[in-house]
């Protein structure tokens, strides 16, 4: 026999990984902590969508009227402006979302291209890759935000451009030391030995094989990009005149309302991201209960004890 029979007979046949992950989300939906964390979402999502019906109009539209407590004619209140609370919730739930998630999907993209290349190939590769991510990780992040951010010209795009820049090098690194591990497993030396192109090596034998990495990595990313984002423009270093959270929160502390005490300018906004970033939270930590064998066997001595 050649030495490419022998290792294609000797070789085991690598995971099921089709099967695996029809089998994570499965167990995701089976558990209550993501089902809670995918229907909040769900219900951001959908409220977001409908905006222009619940809302319609400008909600950035000033009105003379002026500050007004919650009431039957505005649920949320007004602004020191007269705008309408629920309006820009509503609106700046489809900004922030967008944000988020595609600062998260760019960003777990770039960490997944990084850490693969870097983990397959090796040597130089791997060493240049390494220093480009530790370059990245050693720079103050906050700083580095507000200094692109200040620089680059206000808008929706350079928000997205200034977290994803600022937020793949972290999850990269986890990333590349998971693709590592799978890089020795003797299927992805079977496909070697057999001739496979490295990009299909890659992204058809490795990658499958970190799903539940990369699905936690994504969660994180994205709860990253809605919190640095609201952050940022909280600073005043987004465009203030797209409506989304963190500029809903920007108004509101220009308006004076943490000192005059109209929490309803601020608190709506606020409870939004945080109700987001936990319903992220409670999937990230289902998916981390699934796949980790020590919180696995932690959650069934629970449900035993129960």
């Amino acid at each position: 026999m050649t030495a490419i029979e022998i290792a294609t007979a000797t070789t085991p046949t690598p995971p099921a990984s089709a099967s695996r992950r029809r089998g994570l989300l499965r167990r995701l939906v089976d558990s209550k902590k993501a089902l809670t964390g995918l229907i909040l979402l769900a219900l951001f999502a959908l409220l977001a969508l409908l905006a222009p019906v619940l809302a319609p109009g400008d909600p950035s539209l000033i009105n003379s009227t002026g500050s007004q407590t919650p009431s039957a004619a505005h649920w949320l209140g007004t602004t020191a402006k007269g705008q309408d609370v629920l309006a820009l919730t509503l609106w700046g739930a489809r900004s922030s979302l967008f944000v988020g998630f595609t600062v998260g999907l760019v960003a777990t993209v770039v960490a997944i291209v990084v850490g693969l290349a870097s983990a397959y190939f090796g040597r130089v590769v791997d060493d240049a890759l390494t220093l480009v991510t530790n370059i990245f990780l050693l720079l103050p992040g906050l700083p580095l935000l507000i200094i692109l951010a200040a620089f680059l010209p206000p808008g929706t795009s350079t928000v997205i451009l200034v977290l994803v820049v600022t937020g793949w090098a972290g999850s990269a690194r986890v990333l590349r030391a998971q693709a590592k591990s799978i890089r020795g497993k003797d299927f992805v030396a079977a496909a070697v030995v057999t001739g496979e192109r490295p990009l299909r090596i890659m992204f058809r034998e490795i990658l499958p094989n970190m799903a539940s990495v990369v699905m936690t990595t994504l969660l994180g990313c994205v709860i990253f990009g809605i919190g640095a984002q609201a952050g940022l423009e909280f600073l005043g270093l987004g465009d203030s005149s797209v409506v989304s959270w963190g500029t809903n929160l920007y108004w509101a502390s220009n308006d004076g309302a943490l000192m005059t005490g109209t929490w309803w300018a601020f608190v709506p906004s606020g409870l939004c991201i945080a109700l987001v970033a936990f319903a992220i939270a409670l999937v990230n930590y289902a998916v981390d209960e699934i796949t980790n064998p020590r919180l696995r066997n932690r959650r069934a001595r629970r449900e035993r004890r129960g």
